[in-house]
């Protein structure tokens, strides 16, 4: 039985419950949930080892996870480098509508010249592979991956249809920040978000913070038990998708040969805005809180206006990569059945294998799960719904 750590406020007593019960029943190995209402912290709570692949029990038992614990979080990242570029333009910094190489000229190659900044966040550009892979030494150098972009042509039109940019959107906008900004992105988040709201979230990981990260590792779910029914099982066309070396799907997550080790110190240290961000719980929700209103009586992120940008509906239908229907904001994915959030109006962004972050403004709930143990999942994991699901609960009374 593992021990869980942390605070509920009155009445979210089920999401204690539901994050318990993810141990007991779903194969959590270490993980942390918080939640915010209104910008007021109502759930924070913790537990399970602190890397994936130790136990918590036996002669040498693993160390625990603490309310510190930060992860890779994959591609809940991607939220939070869309903050910036709609941050930008809520400075007067970006235009949403101007091609893309009014601000990165070398981008207007291969048939892009029409490219939108709208169209990358929105996940329309149509470069969701390479035609080449990258190396993991190529793309963590800060320079290749742009490069590879800048010479790409387009899957299909770009404004035309969506796919899932699922790791082209680390070097499309993190070079699109850095010739807007003269900063990375990764530095940009540090110095304008991060650091501001007090946040324990990187994009490229400072040496110094190292030791607070958790491993990751691949874990299989429990069985289900008899008592639950059949098991649902992917579409044919998913999985043949996933299955298939020369789909678009395959190609989009295979962006990066072969995949770079997420626990190894240089891919932490280097920076992917689609794929790498490290954060805790508490500074994902945080993070979402400050979106949507005043967290603690201190600053709020994005205005009115940005906020309705944000998660105004961009893309819908069947995605190109996914082979599923998705929706998408400006870098946001919405409520929908592939992206079960806790309304119609939430917004966030969830990463392969677990994590998820978000927030509902009509509810004022903010909401960031981590965990270590990645599952064989993209958009909806059941730990993370079991997790929403008591937030719902909490909110019914």
């Amino acid at each position: 039985m593992v021990d869980v750590q942390g605070t509920v406020a009155d009445g979210f007593e089920p999401v204690r419950d539901a994050f318990a019960d993810n141990f007991a029943r779903r194969g959590e190995r270490g993980a942390a949930v918080t939640v915010y209402r209104d910008g007021r912290k109502v759930a924070d709570l913790w537990g399970g080892a602190r890397d994936a692949d130790a136990r918590m029990t036996g002669d040498s038992p693993a160390e625990p996870w603490t309310h510190g614990t930060a992860q890779v979080v994959r591609s809940a990242t991607k939220g939070v480098a869309a903050a910036v570029l709609l941050l930008l333009h809520q400075r007067g910094q970006v235009d949403l509508d101007a091609p893309v190489g009014t601000y990165w000229p070398q981008f207007k190659a291969a048939g892009k010249e029409r490219v939108l900044v709208r169209h990358l966040l929105a996940h329309r550009a149509g470069l969701p592979a390479l035609d080449t892979p990258l190396t993991p030494a190529q793309a963590l150098d800060g320079t290749s991956g742009p490069a590879a972009l800048a010479a790409q042509a387009p899957a299909w039109e770009p404004g035309t249809d969506h796919g899932y940019h699922a790791q082209t959107f680390s070097w499309l906008l993190g070079e699109l920040v850095l010739r807007i900004t003269g900063r990375t992105l990764g530095t940009w988040v540090a110095e304008e978000i991060a650091g501001p709201l007090g946040l324990d979230l990187w994009i490229g990981l400072p040496a110094t913070e190292e030791h607070r990260v958790g491993r990751l590792a691949a874990m299989e779910p429990p069985p289900a038990p008899a008592s639950a029914g059949l098991r649902v099982r992917p579409k044919a066309s998913v999985a043949a998708a996933y299955a298939d070396p020369a789909s678009l799907t395959r190609r989009a997550f295979g962006a990066i040969e072969p995949a770079a080790d997420e626990n190894d110190a240089a891919f932490r240290a280097a920076e992917l805005p689609a794929s790498n961000g490290i954060a805790t719980a508490d500074a994902l929700a945080r993070f979402y809180a400050s979106l949507i209103g005043v967290v603690d009586g201190g600053r709020r992120l994005f205005a009115p206006a940005t906020l309705t940008v944000a998660r105004t509906e961009e893309s819908a239908g069947p995605d190109r990569v996914l082979v599923a229907g998705t929706r998408f904001g400006l870098g946001y994915m919405l409520h929908g059945p592939a992206c079960p959030l806790l309304a119609p109006g939430s917004f966030g962004h969830p990463g392969r294998g677990g994590s998820l972050a978000f927030a509902d403004p009509e509810s004022g709930i903010a909401f960031g799960y981590v965990t270590n143990g990645m599952q064989k999942n993209v958009t909806a994991d059941p730990r993370a719904q079991a997790l929403v699901k008591a937030v719902a609960k909490c909110l019914a009374g």
